[in-house]
């Protein structure tokens, strides 16, 4: 789940920093080039998150990851001869208070390995592109690609989409001419995965019925209404948890039990343990960039292992994975940078441009070289498991549905 909870796009100003990625740049002791954030016995990572608003498990989750990251390094010596250190900024989700919180972090870090949210990135863009200050945003929609600063890691939401178009095709009977449902949050999240639904419905013969909620819609009784009398004979969903739960526990309820994709951000394992829990384990399935939680990947299997010892209590869930995944790419950006002689932020987010298959062993390899495009074009299938650790496991393994390359050659300029 992450952070596309992205999709509650607020209004927000242009904003100001206080960095300036020119300044205070020079040589270290051991010759490696500093900047903003690198001393020769640190360096400093920024998390702008949220641990106070709707996203507060999530954001608890990541940072817990990041930091247990961070510890695991500086326990083998840290990176570049340097201790990292993470400086953590709540932002409840709030886009005002970010901007405060990026201001005020910005002069004093290199690199930001977490930022939750969207409308949270919208208003901060032209800020880290202007600091030449590598982001890894826990948002995932294709409007943040074409930056250098900027790295969408995994696919983005319309990819994803299409690929959810696929598993239905393939596996749920769906055929020529019949309408699949697609309800959406309004905003960048939404908009992005419909625009891959759509076009990979168009491609595979099938209609579409939209139905835009806002983040505030809980009660999706009327959206189920309208789909079933528009016939639908499946139904995607990119929005939260909340609303996913609805979408299906209504849609059983109320004798439309049609297959029901969702957009990585759309479950949580807490879903598992309210009433709509026999409704998602029939009818739900999830299309994410990631594995499973509960994946036997040897370098996920270590990370969760990892986590439980060190937070005993704290749910292991995709926040966890895709936390971890982030700072770990982000440590292969500053270890490359470092071999290349500077640490400063231009040259970090060069060090990471240069790389074009990454693969830390949570998932799929990335390729971040071209930043108008995706990082990786492959997608897992999951399954809803109450028993399962993250009460999730992989239905299908990463792969690149049908039409993939097509659809990202026709929006290439």
């Amino acid at each position: 789940m992450t952070a596309a909870l992205a999709a509650l796009l607020l209004t927000a100003t242009g904003c100001s920093s206080k960095a300036d990625s020119s300044a205070n740049t020079g040589d270290g002791a051991d010759g490696v080039r500093t900047g903003p954030g690198v001393s020769d016995k640190a360096i400093r990572l920024g998390a702008l998150t949220d641990l106070t608003g709707p996203y507060a498990t999530l954001g608890k989750s990541i940072v817990q990851a990041q930091q247990m990251w961070a510890d695991e390094v500086n326990a083998r010596g840290g990176v570049c001869g340097r201790r990292v250190e993470i400086v953590v900024k709540d932002h409840g989700y709030d886009v005002q208070k970010a901007v405060t919180a990026y201001a005020d972090v910005s002069a004093d870090v290199v690199a930001l390995p977490q930022v939750i949210g969207s409308p949270v990135m919208a208003a901060l863009l032209d800020d880290i592109e202007r600091d030449k200050m590598l982001t890894f945003p826990q948002a995932w929609a294709a409007s943040l690609l074409g930056r250098d600063a900027v790295q969408v890691l995994g696919t983005t939401y319309d990819i994803d989409m299409i690929a959810a178009v696929d598993f239905l095709t393939r596996t749920k009977g769906l055929a020529k001419g019949d309408t699949v449902g697609h309800v959406y949050f309004e905003g960048d999240y939404g908009a992005n995965a419909l625009e891959g639904s759509r076009w990979a419905a168009k491609r595979a013969g099938l209609k579409i019925s939209a139905q835009k909620i806002k983040a505030t819609d809980t009660d999706l009784s009327a959206q189920v209404s309208a789909l079933r009398k528009a016939g639908v004979k499946a139904i995607l969903i990119s929005a939260g948890p909340a609303q996913t739960a609805s979408l299906v526990g209504v849609a059983a309820s109320r004798g439309l039990k049609v297959p029901v994709v969702s957009s990585a951000p759309g479950y949580a394992p807490q879903l598992m343990k309210t009433p709509a829990a026999p409704a998602l384990a029939a009818l739900l399935n999830v299309v994410s960039a990631a594995p499973a939680v509960s994946s036997d990947l040897p370098g996920v299997r270590k990370m969760a292992a990892s986590y439980k010892k060190k937070y005993p209590g704290s749910l292991v869930d995709s926040g966890v994975l895709s936390g971890y995944n982030a700072a770990q790419l982000m440590g292969t950006a500053l270890k490359k940078a470092c071999e290349s002689g500077s640490l400063a932020r231009e040259d970090v987010v060069e060090a990471h441009r240069s790389q074009s298959s990454v693969d830390v062993g949570l998932g799929t390899a990335q390729d971040f070289s071209d930043k108008s495009q995706p990082a990786s074009t492959s997608t897992y299938v999951h399954k809803p498991d109450a028993k399962a650790l993250g009460a999730v496991v992989n239905l299908e393994e990463a792969h690149t549905a049908p039409g993939v390359e097509d659809y990202l050659a026709s929006r290439t300029p």
